[in-house]
């Protein structure tokens, strides 16, 4: 049996990354997978990969800053697969590149509305369907190292992880009685596109931050975060609820 057979799944954020990776896996386990995305091209690009493979996918269009859109999110995942067990909330913009003096209050506003706002309002309409079908189901939440250890230069991409960890937890808090298990997955330094364009963007490379970014002397893969995300929405994760689990290769301790 594999460990999310016949189980619906949304993945936001999935046209690329590390919400690829936990598609692409989800499916190899037996899920039907929604891969929700505003990149459709690269979104149904993955669609096209889990379904050649012999996987189940549908691809829907989402901003998830949009209430209406995430609505519409949970709707096309019910209408078209009958219900929803789990889901991760992995949607998100790259870090900011500013000191605080310098703080782009246009992009705190842009990185609030998905980072923070949009987990928020994928958690609410998730838990609202969990609540209506009945049987409970699983949210994991994928926030960052930064919700735990700073760094400089993206003061508004840390305060708005440290939000995602705390809807996490007061979630958690107030769910888990009525079978709904909410529990986040923290990266620290993954082999991303979005890495990739941070690090462009600060004139840096891999080289430059594996010393002071991980004690395994790498960067991680996104299928090990896909991993995490694996384990938090199968039954083996059965009484693991309200907690963060770092997939940072030991960054936390440096």
């Amino acid at each position: 049996m594999k460990r999310l057979e016949n189980k619906v799944v949304i993945i936001t954020g999935s046209a690329k990354g590390m919400g690829k990776e936990t598609a692409l896996l989800f499916a190899e386990e037996g899920a039907k997978v929604v891969v929700a995305d505003f990149d459709e091209k690269g979104g149904r690009a993955v669609v096209d990969e889990i379904n050649a493979n012999g996987g189940t996918a549908a691809y829907c269009m989402v901003d998830i800053s949009d209430s209406v859109q995430v609505q519409e999110m949970i709707k096309f995942t019910v209408t078209t697969y009958g219900r929803l067990d789990c889901a991760v909330n992995n949607a998100a913009l790259k870090p900011d590149n500013n000191t605080f003096e310098d703080l782009d209050e246009e992009y705190w506003d842009r990185l609030q509305a998905v980072d923070l706002k949009g987990t928020a309002l994928c958690m609410k309409y998730e838990i609202r369907q969990f609540m209506a079908q009945g049987g409970g189901g699983a949210i994991v939440n994928i926030s960052s190292i930064n919700a735990f250890k700073p760094t400089t230069g993206n003061p508004a991409y840390q305060a708005f992880k440290h939000g995602v960890e705390g809807l996490t937890k007061a979630a958690a808090y107030e769910y888990g009685v009525k079978g709904i298990r909410i529990n986040s997955v923290a990266p620290g330094a993954i082999r991303t596109p979005m890495l990739a364009s941070a690090l462009e963007s600060m004139g840096m490379e891999e080289k430059d931050i594996v010393p002071t970014m991980s004690l395994i002397g790498r960067l991680g893969e996104p299928r090990e975060v896909a991993y995490g995300s694996l384990f938090l929405c199968s039954d083996e994760a059965s009484y693991v609820h309200g907690t963060v689990l770092h997939v940072g290769g030991g960054f936390e301790l440096l």
